[in-house]
């Protein structure tokens, strides 16, 4: 079985110039994500970590994106849109597996904050490296528990539609394009984003929480200003992904007078914005990777 994916509905004639915006994204996230990859690889003083969740997230980005993006400048350069159905269910586990990883990687980021915040003194006692390591794999199992059901459910339907009007296998879009019964994998989805979403970030606001108590009782400004630059770049990258994340999500279920084209590209941002954007938030909070990054501008320009 073959499906043909749309692109952007409405749009089929831009798909040509709409592949600059989604090309220069892409070479942004291969270019930066590998460069702060490698940093943290080659470095050892960023063997912390803070940078080994950083690095985690930064595989996850460029596994999403390796994913999505080559049969996206396909169909816009080359008029590439079918997909075999077992292609599809792929790209979908890999695409929404990375996305609950990057989930609950930003919890044990939140995590290694508090403790980085309120217990300084124990910070590599209780975070050693074993320990990121297990919530590392942590990760990945909640990604493939969780997603692996979604394609198996699919492979059950019939599909009487087999044009899918996206960029790429998102689950409600091939959902859509079934004849039979779909209630059990609707409301498999939307338990999924609910427990990711919904248990991710209440982790994520109570470590948040007591790290403000922490952080209210410092009496030095200066204290209280380096505890909030601590966690400022997780801060940033929180926003960068849960908000088009739930927008696109709420939008994908109720918002029926935004027009299709809207929806898709919306989606679209969801899953490369925070890939883009992670490299530059952390390059320029971090003090570490900054100053790395400039003795091999000054040694490459020698």
């Amino acid at each position: 079985m073959t499906f043909t994916l749309m692109g952007i509905p409405g749009l089929e004639s831009q798909h040509l110039w709409l592949s600059l915006p989604f090309f220069s994204m892409f070479l942004a996230i291969l270019i930066g994500n590998s460069a702060v990859l490698f940093l943290v690889i080659t470095e050892p003083t960023l063997h912390t970590p803070m940078y080994l969740f950083l690095a985690l997230l930064m595989v996850t980005d460029l596994i999403s994106t390796l994913t999505l993006m080559p049969k996206v400048l396909c169909l816009f350069w080359f008029n590439d849109r079918d997909i075999a159905s077992s292609a599809c269910f792929t790209q979908m586990f890999f695409i929404h597996g990375a996305s609950v990883v990057r989930s609950a990687l930003l919890v044990a980021m939140a995590f290694d904050r508090f403790v980085a915040v309120c217990e300084p003194l124990h910070y590599n006692t209780i975070l050693s490296h074993s320990l990121v390591g297990r919530l590392g794999l942590l990760a990945v199992a909640k990604g493939v528990i969780l997603i692996l059901p979604m394609p198996l459910l699919l492979q059950r339907l019939t599909f009487c539609h087999r044009v899918i009007p996206h960029t790429y296998c998102d689950h409600m879009a091939v959902v859509k394009m079934a004849c039979s019964h779909t209630r059990p994998n609707r409301i498999y989805g939307l338990f999924v984003i609910l427990l990711v979403v919904g248990l991710d970030l209440l982790l994520i606001g109570f470590s948040y929480a007591l790290i403000l108590q922490a952080v209210v009782r410092l009496n030095s400004r200066d204290a209280t200003f380096k505890a909030l630059n601590t966690c400022s770049a997780h801060l940033f990258v929180i926003l960068v992904t849960y908000v088009p994340a739930l927008f696109s999500s709420v939008t994908h279920r109720i918002g029926q007078n935004i027009p299709p084209h809207a929806h898709i590209l919306l989606s679209n941002l969801y899953l490369l914005l925070p890939s883009v954007l992670n490299p530059i938030i952390y390059g320029m909070k971090m003090k570490e990777i900054r100053v790395k990054v400039t003795k091999c501008l000054c040694r490459g320009s020698k």
